[in-house]
């Protein structure tokens, strides 16, 4: 592998988006108690149901590979049905001594996170398959729409990772298309990512390399410094199918986290109770980190959420419900027992950027931020239950949640802040415009939006009337327009291009 580093390209950062009242990037931590809504014994009492879920009736597995191994650490497989049972104290002995924290370096050392204990790492959307913007409207997603999106998650601050280039680009052949759009994680953003590809252990492995390349090691150096984080769902019910299981163990074998997350939806692929919705979640994912350690003892992993609720008229999903936040929080309380990090995410089931889309995706936001979610998946642009990908919600979202992050941050309560001073000076019906305490502090004293107008009435009519929307639209354009990519070696370029290029026809030929 080479390890050239003879030239780069775009070493000059942009100061031309000054005028955005972003906030530095800056790892986040949640200095609050943890939201708990169970009690110690209701808690209790949802992983013992879990237990028995997986001794009694089990999980199908479908890889013939995951099977060996989980016969190799003694469960009981039904080689003629794929069901595989877990006795209890097994599960139990599979919990203990996993890694609590963990490191995910970054291209950029600068934007390395940490993710675990009290942080909270921000990643954007993934998986989509539709795009929309106000001009345009809703429409497949195209290479174009995917590296512009990539582009904006690198330019906006709060999100700490490329969550998985946003859209799927359906104008690429969906065989070898998870390459261009790591490529494009890769080249056209110095913050870290998370593959969205671990449904095949070819695509697992592509990540992989191309981890490698991007952080210039070996298998040995990517095991010591993970520089990715992996995701899959199981198929709820109780079925894990052999794509994920086998993606699951690549990166297991690799040493990169991955987050398995079954997807529950109370009434349709669940009980149609909280309670029941995450106690399935809870077998599901216990099942499923128990074959992570049939894999490698130790490997990293989180206890994924993705619990939610259908609408019991219709059946379509429902996301950023009261259900959703509550599952989201009890989630925590479970991760917390297995002193596991959590990953969950912000959901909206809007169809457009509206006000449902805020209020469900603030429910989302604060019932993470509550349950101390480590890993908030989809925090940027998710839209229409995560069918669609949207360039003004990429924008509201960052909004949101750049107030998530200013309201952590501690409040100091000291002499200078107390402002007895000031308050002497000004006196009974006064004003504190002109104290030398007000000017000291005016510039930074407090959160400035990138999204709301605090302008009066008559300012904001003059300037257009335009709503948060629209004021989006304008804000992702102009982020696009002053773009410039960040610095990366001409040789790590070429070596990724190579890969590519080879993995391509080696598929191709494969067909």
């Amino acid at each position: 592998m080479s390890r050239r580093r003879n030239s780069t390209r775009n070493t000059r950062r942009s100061n031309r988006n000054q005028e955005l009242a972003q906030l530095p990037f800056t790892p986040l931590t949640n200095p609050y108690p943890a939201m708990e809504i169970l009690s110690d014994d209701q808690l209790e009492t949802i992983h013992q149901a879990s237990l028995r879920i997986l001794r009694d009736i089990g999980l199908r597995v479908d890889s013939p590979t995951a099977l060996k191994l989980l016969t190799d650490l003694r469960a009981d497989v039904d080689h003629d049905t794929n069901r595989v049972r877990f006795d209890p104290e097994l599960v139990e002995e599979m919990l203990k001594g996993l890694p609590s924290e963990f490191t995910i370096h970054a291209r950029n050392p600068e934007k390395t996170v940490r993710m675990g204990g009290n942080s909270i790492v921000f990643a954007s959307v993934c998986g989509p398959s539709f795009v929309s913007d106000l001009e345009r409207g809703r429409r497949a997603g195209t290479t174009e729409d995917m590296e512009n999106f990539v582009k904006l998650t690198g330019s906006l601050n709060i999100f700490h990772h490329e969550g998985g280039s946003g859209i799927e680009p359906l104008d690429l052949p969906p065989e070898t298309r998870h390459l261009d759009m790591m490529y494009a994680q890769i080249t056209l953003t110095d913050k870290g990512w998370q593959p969205n590809w671990l449904n095949t252990a070819s695509r697992a492995r592509d990540c992989i390399e191309m981890a490698k390349i991007a952080l210039q090691t070996d298998d040995e150096g990517l095991r010591k410094k993970p520089g990715i984080v992996g995701g899959l769902n199981t198929n709820s019910p109780l079925l894990f199918d052999e794509g994920q299981a086998d993606g699951m163990r690549i990166f297991a074998e690799a040493g990169q986290p991955v987050h398995i997350t079954p997807f529950t939806l109370a009434g349709a692929m669940a009980p149609a109770t909280v309670a029941g919705a995450v106690t399935q979640q809870n077998a599901e994912a216990l099942g499923c980190i128990a074959l992570t350690q049939a894999a490698v003892r130790g490997a990293p992993t989180f206890y994924g959420h993705f619990t939610s609720n259908v609408d019991m008229r219709t059946g379509s999903p429902a996301f950023g419900t009261p259900e959703y936040a509550q599952s989201v929080i009890m989630s925590g309380q479970l991760a917390r027992r297995y002193n596991l990090p959590l990953r969950s995410s912000s959901t909206t089931a809007s169809a457009c950027v509206d006000l449902q889309a805020t209020y469900e995706s603030d429910m989302s936001i604060n019932a993470c931020i509550q349950a101390h979610a480590n890993n908030v998946m989809h925090a940027g642009g998710w839209l229409e239950g995560g069918l669609t990908c949207s360039f003004e919600k990429l924008i509201l979202d960052a909004e949101l949640l750049q107030m998530q992050a200013a309201f952590l941050q501690p409040v100091v309560v000291d002499e200078d802040s107390l402002g007895l001073d000031a308050i002497a000076e000004v006196g009974p019906g006064g004003h504190f415009f002109g104290t030398s305490h007000t000017l000291e502090r005016y510039e930074n004293a407090f959160y400035q939006p990138i999204l709301s107008d605090w302008r009066n009435f008559e300012a904001w009519q003059e300037d257009g009337a335009k709503n948060a929307t629209q004021r989006a639209n304008e804000i992702w354009k102009s982020l696009l327009n002053d773009y410039e990519k960040p610095s990366i070696d001409v040789a790590i370029e070429e070596e990724l291009q190579a890969y590519m290029a080879r993995r391509k026809q080696e598929i191709a030929d494969a067909r």
